[in-house]
């Protein structure tokens, strides 16, 4: 049973309806900053795993929509970043960028031993590490058919979704509770700051200005990110670099907005009206956000984990615990034992079990509950959109050989 795209749409928004009042009932649900789309999606997966199982009816959706979504919400990203801003990365974005990679080497030598320790090939444990973990459903479908014609591996392709699938569950389950525990553990602070990237605070009553106008102009200068974003696209598949296709979204929104700020350095053009429409981006990215999530998760084909049990659920508890420790005693104090750091920590299982949208939707979760952490949404995306993809291609590359 499929169901088409229409239908697919109007079900993750249910389902994101229901994640949202369940968050708004279950008090702990909301202290351990769970995502909506998680508790939605999963009850989703969950669901039609038991049908499965019991009547032998296998649902699956059109989820193409998915994939746009996640295009608009990172040209939001983009638009909503203000140049002068990137300065901030400075010293964070170097020190993380260094983390993330270090973490991806200790990510795939676990990996390629546990398939050594199963009799595997341990070419075959990469499946179960970065290429699925820190790159997410599109890397693993692109590498799958070198592992299996050229290496000569069998069940390639499955491994690694099932990886992806437990991964990007565990990210979201994993980043809120980290950042609660640190916050608690160190006693730190909130921001309290309601000027978030994404969303606004739980309890606020305060409902973000809204005009036709604003509006309007939002979904023009988005999907003018949209059309330029491709074209960057484009012109990176003429380089050996294989990037996701938000990467274009993002630099493309970057660029607008840099070019407007040159432009109109008060906010006020002809069509570039940012104060206007800045209340619109954020209200476009967090239902992006919230729609893209909700749809990878409720898609998840949790029994094509039947055939690599054994094996899958051995490596990725090893994998996630490797993640919890290494966010707990290294990530947490090379980024300065702060609140910014708290909320980078919560978006680090995104990196690295999940994806991008992950690491955002965990941080998102936090600020939601604790305040705006402004130079977390500048380093995260930064690093997950250009330097991860970057390394893990060259990594894999290696170690693949």
């Amino acid at each position: 049973m499929i169901l088409d795209s229409f239908a697919s749409i109007t079900l993750a928004i249910f389902l994101l309806f229901i994640g949202k009042e369940l968050i708004v009932r279950v008090e702990w649900l909301r202290r351990f900053s769970i995502p909506e789309a998680l508790v939605g999606g999963v009850l989703c997966a969950a669901a039609a795993s038991v049908l499965y199982f019991i009547a032998g009816l296998k649902i699956e959706f059109e989820l193409g929509v998915r994939d746009t979504v996640l295009l608009y919400f990172f040209a939001t990203i983009g638009l909503n970043t203000n140049v002068g801003t990137l300065k901030e990365g400075g010293r964070p974005l170097l020190i993380l960028t260094v983390l993330s990679i270090g973490f991806m080497l200790l990510q795939n030598f676990t990996g390629m031993g546990l398939a050594g320790l199963f009799g595997m090939d341990p070419r075959a444990g990469l499946m179960t590490a970065s290429i699925s973990l820190t790159g997410g459903v599109g890397t693993t479908l692109a590498w799958a058919p070198y592992f299996t014609d050229t290496l000569g591996i069998a069940g390639a392709q499955e491994l690694g979704l099932a990886a992806n699938m437990l991964g990007l569950i565990a990210a979201c389950c994993i980043g809120g509770p980290i950042a609660s525990y640190l916050m608690s553990r160190h006693r730190i602070q909130p921001s309290h700051d309601d000027k978030l990237e994404v969303s606004v605070l739980h309890g606020e009553e305060e409902r973000p200005t809204i005009d036709y106008h604003g509006f309007l102009l939002a979904v023009l200068w988005l999907n003018l990110a949209l059309i330029v974003g491709s074209g960057i696209n484009y012109l990176i598949d003429f380089t050996p670099i294989n990037l996701p296709a938000f990467v274009g979204c993002l630099i493309a929104g970057i660029l607008i907005r840099a070019v407007c700020d040159w432009l109109y350095p008060d906010g006020h053009g002809r069509v570039w009206r940012w104060h206007s429409m800045k209340q619109s981006l954020a209200l476009i990215s967090d239902v992006s956000l919230g729609l893209f999530l909700t749809m990878a998760l409720m898609g998840l084909r949790l029994w094509d984990l039947v055939p690599v049990l054994g094996f899958i659920s051995t490596v990725m508890l090893v994998q996630i615990a490797l993640v919890v420790v290494f966010v707990l005693l290294v990530v947490f104090r090379a980024m300065g034992r702060d609140y910014e750091s708290a909320v980078i920590c919560a978006g680090f299982g995104g990196i690295a079990l999940g994806s991008t949208a992950t690491a955002i939707g965990n941080m998102t979760a936090v600020t939601r509950q604790y305040g705006a952490a402004h130079k977390a949404f500048i380093v995260v995306p930064l690093v997950c959109g250009f330097v991860i993809d970057l390394a893990n291609a060259l990594v894999i590359g290696i170690l693949a050989r």
